[in-house]
């Protein structure tokens, strides 16, 4: 529902990170639930920068270990646009399917090819999460619901439709990135 962008990382025990976003700050209470790049983390200080609010959270060692928030190009830092969502109330309407925000692991881009109007993105899982992934079934990258194509081994592909990519961040992805993976 949101691209938010990274404001600042602070290294505590546990990493805390700042995140501008479009959302209106007084209807976010502190303890809620957002979805961060397909990771749910909980927001724990809310203010403005400017014109700007933002949120911040705590990521545990857990959960940076079982992400993409520290590897090469998409590691998380200053000026880094990740997708948000906040949690799903009672009476919303549930397009896409459910998700939990409870990350599994990681998947690697290994193609990027166009196919019509939409984007071919063919990705590479870990041996543990590829049994569960299946052709046509739901999977969820970074956060956006999506459906799978293809499986072959360890190889799954999804498109990415014009809407999906104006509204997320998936045009800023290249070969080599990781995604998060539920």
């Amino acid at each position: 529902t949101d691209v938010g962008e990274i404001l600042a990382l602070e290294d505590r025990r546990d990493l805390r990170a700042r995140i501008a976003c479009r959302y209106e700050v007084e209807t976010i209470p502190l303890g809620a639930s957002i979805a961060c790049d397909g990771i749910c983390l909980t927001v724990v200080e809310l203010g403005h920068e400017g014109d700007r609010g933002w949120f911040a959270v705590d990521v545990s060692a857990e959960t940076v270990a079982k992400t993409n928030l520290r590897h090469g190009r998409t590691a998380w830092a200053p000026g880094r646009r990740i997708n948000l969502e906040r949690a799903l109330r009672v009476g919303d309407e549930g397009g896409g399917h459910i998700v939990s925000g409870h990350g599994d692991g990681t998947a690697g881009i290994e193609a990027l090819r166009p196919e019509g109007d939409s984007l071919r993105v063919t990705f590479r899982a870990p041996d543990t999460l590829a049994r569960f992934i299946a052709p046509k079934g739901s999977i969820a990258l970074n956060g956006t619901s999506l459906t799978v194509n293809e499986v072959e081994g360890s190889r799954f592909g999804v498109n990415l439709i014009p809407h999906t990519r104006a509204t997320t961040t998936w045009d800023d992805i290249a070969t080599g990135d990781l995604v998060n993976v539920e």
